[in-house]
C-alpha cells in the first residue's frame, strides 16, 4: 500500500515507520524539515506543515491511507491550541484529496476507567500530561462527528513505553485495558504492529480502539 505518516519521527511515529517499511509498504512521510527524516528504502520524505490543510491535501493525494502520529510537542506552551489547529488541518485535508482512510494515534486519557468517567479526569492522572491528553480527547470528538472520513482512533494503554516486537497483544475498545496486576502496557514496536494491522486489515472503522498485554 501507499501509507502517507505524519510525525515519523516521534516516539510512536517512528516505529510505525519501521513496521510500514518492514511490512514492504512504500510510505510518504511529512515533515516541516525534511532533513529530519533519515533516508530509509521504500521511504519518501516531502515538506508539509500539517497546520495547513492545503499542504497536508497535496502531500496525501493519491494516497491508500493517511496515519497520524502529530504531536505538537509536550513543552509547546501553545500545545492545545497547535494541536487542535493541526489535528483539523489533518483531517481537512485528508477529506479535500478524497484518501479512502485515516488512523489517528491518541493518547490514554480518553479511555474510560468508569462508566462517563475518562483517565484524564481523574485525579491520579499527571498534571504535566493533562493538557497534551485534554486536547487528544477533543480531537477524538471531532473525528466522532465525521460523517463522510473513514477514521479510525488508536488509545495506547496507561503503560507505553519502548520494547521489543512480539506481535503479541489484545485489543480492546473505549475502556481502559487491565490486567491482574494493574493497567495494561504495551511496547512501541507492539503498538505499531497493531496500528498497521489495522491498516492492512480494518478492524475499527469510525471507532476508537486500544491495544496492551
Amino acid at each position: 500500500m501507499h501509507i502517507a505518516l505524519i510525525g515519523a519521527t516521534g516516539f510512536v511515529g517512528s516505529a510505525i515507520l519501521a513496521e510500514l517499511l518492514q511490512r514492504g509498504h512504500q510510505v510518504t512521510a511529512l515533515a516541516r524539515d525534511p532533513a529530519k527524516v533519515a533516508p530509509q528504502a521504500g521511504l519518501t520524505v516531502v515538506q508539509a506543515d500539517v497546520q495547513q490543510a492545503s499542504q497536508v491535501a497535496q502531500a496525501v493525494k493519491g494516497h491508500d491511507a493517511v496515519i497520524s502520529a502529530y504531536n505538537a510537542g509536550w513543552a509547546n506552551p501553545n500545545l492545545y491550541d497547535d494541536f487542535m489547529a493541526g489535528s483539523r488541518a489533518i483531517t481537512a485535508g485528508v477529506k479535500a484529496a478524497d484518501v479512502p482512510r485515516l488512523l489517528v494515534v491518541g493518547g490514554a486519557g480518553s479511555l474510560y476507567v468508569a462508566p462517563g468517567v475518562q483517565l484524564v479526569d481523574t485525579p491520579e492522572f499527571p498534571a504535566q500530561w493533562k493538557v497534551g491528553a485534554t486536547a487528544a480527547r477533543d480531537a477524538l470528538k471531532l473525528l466522532q462527528a465525521e460523517q463522510d472520513l473513514a477514521w479510525t482512533f488508536v488509545s495506547p494503554p496507561v503503560m507505553l513505553h519502548p520494547g521489543e516486537r512480539t506481535g503479541t497483544f489484545r485489543l480492546g475498545g473505549d475502556d481502559v485495558l487491565m490486567t491482574d496486576k494493574g493497567p495494561a502496557e504495551i511496547s512501541t514496536p507492539d503498538l505499531a504492529v497493531a496500528i498497521v494491522n489495522e491498516i492492512e486489515q480494518p478492524q475499527h472503522l469510525r471507532r476508537r480502539f486500544t491495544a496492551g498485554y
